[in-house]
């Protein structure tokens, strides 16, 4: 049952600190800024027995923050606490307990709080990369990438073809037609739209020739954004945010690296793929079709249509 907060005052921080055990944590880079600024108050929006979401701040990115058990799914929002799942740390909180964020710790409810004690970077290092190499990584992603959740949509084939050729005002327009398309906490469209913005600005800005990939992120990156806030989830609007800044999740950063040859692919996208329900298969898509552009538009060098040069 989800706990109403709408005229609901909020605890101190004061009260909830004073029995709330400390539990050591890795915090992602991306939430640096959240966690290193001054405290501010927050809602737990969702509890799942390897993690809880937190609202912050919706003015802001990132809005929400994640705490994740040690052996989870790692988002780049994450704060990554140094408990297994069996330990079960989330079992006494609920939806809308108080949260506090920030000092470089998070509060939970009084059930515990998480203090930082190491960051870690969300953000893979691929390049340099030759076009041989991203070949060679687009086909085995491939061979190993299936269905996904929007899998007979036109619009994302219109979205396929517009990327390749580097259409942005076709690109823009398909990418905003799914902003927020499919259920869930992060919705297909937006999973695979972060997939693609991943793709696009790490393994284009690794290759030769890849400026125009790049550029292609950067303008698609504000686009689906600016359309966030307002057309999907919260959590999905921060993970959109992350990917347009370049930060991946670790299963997400695992397949990229696999691309550049640095780390085995097909094992690091079957384990993208298994995660969620559809959630890990949209993001392969995602950066398939990312892969995919940034090969095309480094290999032909052709004029962006919508203003590149």
């Amino acid at each position: 049952m989800t706990v109403s907060t709408a005229r609901r005052r909020p605890r101190s921080h004061g009260s909830l600190a004073a029995t709330a055990p400390t539990v050591a944590g890795a915090a992602s880079l991306g939430v640096r800024s959240a966690l290193g600024g001054q405290r501010r108050h927050g809602r737990v929006i969702a509890v799942f027995p390897s993690a809880v979401y937190l609202q912050v701040d919706r003015s802001t990115e990132p809005a929400v923050i994640a705490l994740t058990t040690s052996d989870a799914v790692r988002p780049p929002n994450a704060v990554v606490l140094a408990v297994p799942t069996r330990q079960e740390p989330f079992r006494a909180v609920r939806e809308g307990d108080d949260a506090f964020v920030g000092d470089g710790s998070v509060l939970v409810g009084g059930r515990f709080r998480a203090r930082v004690r190491r960051w870690w970077d969300p953000t893979p290092v691929l390049g340099p990369l030759s076009l041989a190499r991203l070949s060679h990584g687009e086909r085995a992603l491939d061979a190993v990438t299936g269905p996904w959740g929007l899998s007979g949509h036109e619009t994302p084939s219109r979205l396929a073809d517009a990327c390749l050729v580097g259409d942005l005002a076709h690109v823009v327009d398909s990418a905003e037609r799914i902003v927020g398309l499919g259920p869930g906490l992060t919705p297909s469209g937006d999973d695979a739209l972060a997939g693609l913005l991943l793709a696009l600005r790490l393994l284009g800005g690794a290759v030769p020739g890849g400026g125009r990939a790049v550029w292609l992120a950067d303008w698609l990156g504000v686009a689906v954004t600016a359309h966030a806030r307002d057309r999907t989830t919260s959590l999905s609007a921060t993970l959109l945010h992350c990917a347009a800044r370049g930060q991946a999740s670790l299963e997400a950063g695992a397949v990229l690296r696999g691309i550049a040859g640095q780390d085995p692919l097909v094992p690091a996208a079957r384990r993208l793929i298994a995660t969620g329900h559809t959630s890990g298969a949209d993001l392969a898509w995602g950066l398939l079709l990312g892969c995919r552009a940034a090969l095309a538009l480094s290999a032909a060098r052709p004029s962006l249509r919508g203003g590149g040069t």
